[in-house]
């Protein structure tokens, strides 16, 4: 707060053109449409009406590559254009493009050529080179005070060590140096080491622990694993053909039509990559773990029908979209009772189990580990608190949708997790999606505490609500399995199929999401997801709303007609201090018949000063009502305000805008974002 007096004075800013995990746990878009009511933060990016087009085409490598090109090629502009700093740039990660021409390209941001931890997002551009919107990982101005660390790195390091050495690690070792990052995931952006801790963790899976420390004080600011736990006679899928390459007289596990996928034998080993699968046959294993061909051909297996998965359903071309194939190794360790990704090796590792007679090589692990490098490669999701529950979850949608999408007779399609690899020696799968709490551990719903719970377990809402909106709550059969899904409020949830579940859950993570989303934020992609693909007022949007205030994520859609649904534009936009005014767009479609008489209009403007405001609402039509009039007396900053209008004489599709103008000198500030809400 400050007096009129006293104001104080900031930068205005610049105008923004708007158009590795284990398998097992061992310890802002403009004219965006989304239903009110958020968990533990409000929405950051929301939906437009159903868009012709808006479903994501196949790349081939040579086409992704070319458009991260031009992407790199037009950083710099795009950065001045985003209103970034003069020290701060943008690194081209991924993009993704549309049937209508649209391009999503992800960025990683460094300030002063120092990595932004957090500083991730994903620019929306229209065919016409307009840009639709921006989703970004954190809102706050990128700036530290100094980039002179008052702690030395070594205090870091050992810092990194004890907290592996608590953890249980053998043999930790930071043999590479910490490095100086920026921190911006959480709260005030500051100046940080991130140090790696390698060695083995205490089950034995590989360690790589991220463990990042604030450079002036010394306090730990977050820690994460970076090891993400996850003709062939094979144990779990029966007689299969496996892609197979050969050499004069002599055939290997390398899958030539998918990007030289290639599989390995450790042999029990912990490091390196083993020896090929080869042999004088193109037959591999008996079906029995005693061969170790057998557990080479069910990786091998998974390894394809994930590939061909998320070519053939979301049009990605291998885990990073250019086309290259990682690598699989079995027969990791002795008696190792897990399976992994890491990025380091872009490879999945899988153990035999106890007693080394069930690797962990079924289907939907698989599908499960390599999609911890699709999130590593697209959202980037941390491995830690929510974000890491929803990392988990999406690798366990993606694993089972894979199951699905493969169609084999001796795996068919459920929603359970690790059923074929007893890992519980009782023959009860891993995890359960239609009520994750029958594992013991996981969540059913979310709530207020739940990022402190392991990522395994606070998976749980994510994989529930994917189930309900696939199939609906209640008991039903499928595929020869019995489901009860409850839900949180005791209310039933009508399924949309899961097809075009996972094209949501796709789309947002691709799209949507940054390494920062949690579960409110994941409401707000998937919801802006489905929007763009079927339109605000469909079935499918509504059902989204549903299945997540089933799990305790946000409000019902409230009946028909598009009813309780929130449109909300977060671009920022400058205001000009003692000039012309601005405004900030919404559409509004799929409404019917005019708008309400309560009308909510949420605003929050950041402003040094806000007496010197006037804001108005302006109607399709061009009719204004004033929602806050200039006055000397208000001495407060910035506007964070619901105003109710009674707009029932207007129709409610079309254009509304937020119209502000600063009326005196000195004060500065912009348009945060700001919603409409129709009851």
């Amino acid at each position: 707060m400050s007096s009129r007096s006293s104001r104080r004075r900031t930068s205005p800013t610049p105008y923004r053109r708007t158009a590795a995990a284990a398998l097992v746990g061992v310890a802002a878009l403009v004219a965006a449409a989304v239903q009110s009511g958020a968990a533990s933060a409000a929405p950051s990016s929301a939906a437009a009406a159903a868009r012709p087009g808006a479903e994501s085409v196949r790349l081939t490598p040579a086409q992704r590559a070319e458009l991260i090109r031009q992407a790199d090629a037009a950083k710099a502009t795009t950065a001045r254009e985003l209103g970034l700093g003069a020290q701060e740039a943008l690194v081209v990660r991924d993009v993704v493009k549309d049937a209508d021409g649209t391009v999503h390209t992800r960025y990683e941001r460094t300030y002063a050529g120092l990595p932004v931890l957090g500083g991730d997002l994903v620019v929306d551009t229209a065919k016409s080179g307009d840009t639709r919107g921006v989703v970004k990982a954190t809102r706050a101005t990128i700036k530290v005070a100094s980039l002179t660390p008052a702690v030395p790195a070594d205090q870091a390091r050992k810092q990194a060590l004890r907290l592996a050495a608590d953890a249980g690690a053998d043999s930790a070792d930071a043999g590479r140096a910490p490095r100086k990052v920026v921190w911006a995931a959480n709260g005030t952006p500051v100046l940080a080491y991130e140090t790696v801790v390698g060695g083995l963790q205490e089950d034995g899976t590989p360690n790589e622990l991220h463990v990042i420390t604030d450079a002036a004080t010394g306090k730990k600011l977050f820690a994460y694993q970076g090891i993400e736990t996850g003709t062939g006679n094979t144990m779990y899928s029966g007689t299969v053909t496996l892609g197979t390459s050969q050499s004069g007289s002599t055939y290997t596990l390398t899958d030539t039509a998918r990007g030289n996928h290639k599989t390995y034998n450790l042999n029990r080993g912990t490091s390196g990559t083993g020896t090929l699968f080869s042999g004088p046959d193109d037959v591999w294993g008996n079906g029995s773990a005693s061969n170790a061909e057998t557990a080479g051909a069910d990786a091998h297996y998974g390894a394809a029908l994930t590939w061909d998965y998320y070519k053939n359903v979301h049009g990605r071309s291998g885990i990073r979209g250019d086309g290259v194939g990682a690598y699989s190794r079995v027969h990791y360790g002795n008696n190792y009772v897990n399976a992994f990704w890491s990025d380091s090796c872009f490879c999945m590792t899988y153990g035999d189990g106890s007693g080394n007679t069930h690797p962990l090589t079924a289907i939907d692990v698989a599908g499960h580990e390599m999609t911890h490098g699709v999130t590593s490669n697209t959202a980037g999701l941390n491995y830690s608190g929510e974000s890491g529950g929803l990392n988990e979850a999406t690798s366990d949608i993606f694993g089972t949708s894979v199951e699905f999408y493969a169609n084999n007779a001796s795996d068919v399609g459920d929603y359970l997790i690790g059923e074929k690899i007893d890992i519980n020696g009782n023959g009860t799968p891993l995890r359960y999606m239609d009520k994750p709490s029958k594992d013991g551990a996981s969540k059913d719903s979310w709530y207020s505490g739940i990022g402190s719970v392991d990522v395994h377990y606070s998976s749980g809402p994510a994989n529930h609500f994917f189930y309900l909106l696939s199939e609906g709550s209640g008991a039903k059969v499928i595929n020869g399995v019995s489901y009860n899904s409850p839900t949180s409020d005791g209310l039933p949830v009508t399924g949309i199929g899961r097809a075009k579940a996972e094209k949501i859950w796709f789309r947002a993570l691709s799209t949507k999401f940054t390494s920062t989303t949690n579960y409110a934020g994941a409401r707000t992609g998937t919801l802006a997801a489905a929007g763009e693909l079927y339109g605000t007022s469909s079935a499918e949007y509504k059902a989204v709303q549903d299945a997540w205030a089933a799990v305790a994520v946000g409000a019902r859609s409230g009946g028909g007609g598009g009813g309780g649904t929130t449109f909300e534009n977060t671009a920022d936009v400058s205001i000009p201090d003692n000039g012309a005014a601005v405004t900030s767009s919404i559409t509004v479609s799929g409404r019917t018949g005019n708008a309400p008489s309560n009308l909510q209009v949420a605003v929050d403007i950041v402003h040094t000063w806000r007496g010197d405001l006037v804001v108005d609402l302006v109607a399709p039509d061009g009719t204004a009502y004033r929602l806050k009039s200039f006055s000397s007396s208000d001495s407060a900053d910035n506007v964070q305000a619901t105003y109710t209008v009674d707009a029932s004489s207007e129709v409610a599709n079309g254009t509304w805008a937020l119209r502000v103008q600063d009326q005196a000198a000195q004060d500065t500030g912009y348009i945060n974002s700001w919603s409409l809400t129709f009851p």
